[in-house]
């Protein structure tokens, strides 16, 4: 049976791949040169939250960090120039993403086996993306 499934959908899959993947434009990517530095900042909050709430593995931990840091970045990247000038970082934003990654990566690695115990380390790690990262905030500072 699983030879039959392989047979039968492997090659439309590869042919969608191939035809999304040549006939789509791809749309530069929105995370910019800070992202190493968000997914450190991540994953080491990420590894400290995994050890307070004492969930799965310090490296699984880190790499739930490392991942919500990193969707952190791409969701600040995303925002347009405009929006990024006029409210600069928003902390209920990079938590609410943060939390979202935490739990699609815990999903993933399945290192914790609680889903809010997922969420707090990716909230915790966009949290401290949000504190730590130096970023300037484009306000106007004219009024």
């Amino acid at each position: 049976m699983k030879n039959i499934l392989k047979r039968t959908f492997l090659p439309g899959l590869m042919a969608a791949t191939l035809a999304g993947t040549s006939l789509i434009p791809a749309q530069p990517a929105s995370a910019d040169d800070r992202v190493l530095n968000n997914a450190a900042i991540g994953a080491g909050a990420g590894a400290l939250t995994g050890v307070l709430t004492g969930c799965g593995s310090l490296l699984n931990n880190a790499a739930t960090g490392a991942a919500a840091g990193a969707a952190v970045n791409a969701a600040n990247g995303v925002r347009t120039r405009q929006a990024r000038r006029r409210n600069g970082r928003l902390i209920v934003q990079d938590v609410g993403v943060g939390a979202g990654a935490g739990v699609l990566t815990g999903a993933i690695t399945g290192g914790c086996r609680s889903t809010w115990k997922n969420g707090v380390n990716g909230a915790a790690a966009g949290a401290a993306v949000h504190l730590l990262d130096k970023r300037p905030t484009y306000r106007n500072r004219r009024r």
